[in-house]
């Protein structure tokens, strides 16, 4: 594995779901590039970070992402609170991903989790489905989105989608980040137009990430951040079926 592109609908979704792991990735050498879907311009909780909450948080996500080795943030400008998984959406994925090819695309989960609906903004869930829509069949299609190809981006098979924040009966994947939770908190601790109170913020996810290893057979003390694999073009798979 050489690169991994993670879509995600709002700056610090990254960081919440899989900010250990991306470290992780970094640290190996794995080239990890992020795309943010949304502005974030209806995020925060003061009237005092309105005026420039956007490049507000742009910074925030740059600056998170610097700390865990991530060098490349593409921002799509989507307003926040109104994405929606259409033609245009998807064939910005598509793009993307033609152009960076990566083994790994990870993304929010299109499925909605009843457990915690916070996990399950409306505009998480379109993320996932708009990724979901481009790995199969547009990435793959050379006849999707011929414009693309006339612009070199030929069609490009992903190995695995990873998703994060879905359903928990679907996750079948545990990382352990126990060596890189200080670098989540910190990357976490960036976006501080976006937490009230970052002591309760920082508990519960240390909290979070240690159930997490719990229910993953990890031994006592560790942490992990939890995924939904799923292969789409490995070994195990057939085009079409």
């Amino acid at each position: 594995m050489s690169r991994v592109l993670c879509f995600v609908a709002h700056p610090d979704d990254i960081d919440f779901g899989a900010a250990g792991t991306i470290a992780t990735w970094t640290a190996s050498g794995v080239d990890v590039q992020y795309c943010i879907m949304t502005d974030g311009d209806a995020g925060g909780f003061s009237d005092e970070h309105r005026p420039d909450i956007v490049e507000r948080r742009r910074q925030e996500q740059r600056s998170a992402a610097g700390l865990v080795g991530v060098e490349t943030v593409h921002f799509l400008g989507h307003r926040d609170g109104y994405l929606e998984p259409t033609e245009e959406l998807v064939a910005s994925v598509v793009e993307l991903i033609r152009r960076e090819r990566p083994q790994i695309v990870l993304s929010m989960h299109p499925e909605r989790n009843w457990e915690r609906i916070q996990k399950s903004h409306p505009d998480h869930l379109a993320c996932g489905e708009a990724v979901t829509r481009a790995i199969y069949p547009a990435v793959e299609n050379q006849y999707a989105f011929p414009e693309l190809a006339a612009k070199g981006l030929d069609a490009y098979r992903v190995p695995w989608l990873w998703f994060f924040g879905g359903p928990t009966q679907l996750e079948n994947h545990f990382v352990d980040v126990t060596e890189h939770v200080e670098d989540k908190m910190r990357a976490l601790h960036f976006h501080a137009s976006q937490h009230p109170d970052i002591d309760r913020m920082d508990r519960a996810v240390r909290a979070f990430l240690s159930a997490n290893a719990e229910r993953g057979g990890l031994r006592q003390g560790r942490s992990a951040e939890v995924f939904q694999v799923v292969p789409v073009n490995t070994d195990a798979t057939i085009a079409g079926f």
